[in-house]
């Protein structure tokens, strides 16, 4: 036997990743003074420090619920609740982890899970490890939505998965009609705002807070707009205890760090105070939106907020423009399969809120001159 014995195969299924363009390798550091376009780092905190107390320990040491429990996660937990006006958050290690480990925990075997079709992997995973009847419906139709949910009145539970701020694409849903389809066919709405806390909505408490929508368990995440790690699910209390106790990724898993713990109640703070911050960046991405759509017209698809997808279509393609942008000093990184659908690579620049007028000029120069589908 080789020394790669029963791994052998995997050689040639890497080869046949490489001849479609689709094989992902670790890129090198972006080269000092590049303007890095592809980050969810949408207010610039990720390059300041933590705000953490000097006292606070470096490792949980064990899982929350053995010794792992410290008063920084507490602390953390209500700050987060509090500025998003719910009762009880949990964190977790990761926004994969949140949704992986809430979804699986609170639908069953029998119940029916209506889910977007462009929902995040950790969604979908999610819905995976449940066991429930998962009927994904057409990306934003809330029409579709509704009629799955009534379809699904025979069930014991009935559940509707969305992202209020999809990754991929910038776009987002009804979420008021999904709110009323959900209370009329008594079903739980449970809303993804990972790329929206913190950017978006009222004091950045996300888009289902602008919409005035109350979901049953709303996600979001610390490593995005807020410019840390980990996630977190806001609900009731009956929420929380349940995962608490349910939800494997959390139980399993060891508590994060209290020193993260306390720089997330302080950043907290900061974010739902830093109207300026969002002003900063909405004035940003109307700027870099209109130098794009100059530059490359329709490939520019539909979106709102930090969030810009420029359609390519073939994976190769799109790695070729992304190089070419590259040498011109801007970093943005081809997205494809399997996280975007066949034939829909794009790249997707994200705006943050401490690029300067000057930057954006050299941004809008490079797409001019590295921009060739």
């Amino acid at each position: 036997m080789t020394e790669l014995g029963a791994l052998r195969h995997l050689a040639a299924e890497i080869a046949t990743l490489e001849q479609a363009g689709l094989l992902r390798k670790p890129s090198a550091p972006p080269p000092s003074g590049c303007l890095v376009l592809c980050s969810n780092d949408y207010l610039g905190y990720g390059t300041d420090p933590w705000p953490a107390p000097a006292e606070a320990p470096s490792g949980a040491g064990a899982s929350r619920l053995v010794s792992g429990h410290h008063a920084e996660h507490a602390l953390a937990e209500q700050t987060i609740a509090t500025w998003l006006g719910f009762e009880s958050a949990l964190l977790f290690s990761s926004g994969y982890a949140a949704n992986v480990g809430t979804i699986s925990a609170l639908a069953r075997p029998g119940d029916v899970i209506v889910s977007d079709a462009l929902n995040h992997a950790s969604i979908i995973d999610g819905c995976r490890l449940s066991g429930a009847k998962v009927v994904v419906v057409p990306h934003r139709d809330a029409a579709a939505a509704e009629a799955a949910l009534e379809r699904a009145q025979g069930a014991p539970r009935r559940w509707l998965v969305t992202e209020s701020y999809f990754s991929m694409d910038g776009d987002s849903p009804d979420l008021v009609r999904l709110r009323a389809a959900c209370d009329r066919w008594d079903a739980a709405l449970v809303v993804d705002e990972a790329h929206a806390v913190g950017t978006l909505g009222p004091e950045g408490r996300g888009l289902a807070a602008r919409a005035g929508v109350r979901p049953d368990v709303l996600v979001g995440a610390l490593g995005k707009a807020l410019g840390l790690q980990g996630a977190f699910v806001v609900g009731p209390m009956v929420l929380r205890t349940w995962l608490w106790n349910r939800a494997r990724s959390f139980v399993f898993s060891t508590g994060i760090s209290p020193a993260l713990a306390a720089a997330i109640r302080h950043r907290v703070l900061r974010v739902a105070a830093d109207d300026e911050a969002r002003a900063r960046l909405d004035h940003i991405i109307d700027r870099l939106r209109a130098g794009l759509a100059s530059i490359i017209g329709d490939a520019l698809l539909p979106s709102h907020g930090p969030i810009l997808p420029c359609f390519v279509g073939p994976p190769e393609e799109a790695v070729r423009i992304s190089l070419r942008l590259r040498e011109r000093g801007v970093l943005v990184q081809a997205i494809r399969p399997p996280t975007v659908p066949p034939g829909t690579s794009r790249l997707r620049v994200t705006a943050h809120a401490r690029l300067t007028d000057a930057d954006l000029t050299r941004i809008v120069t490079a797409f001019a001159e590295g921009w060739k589908p």
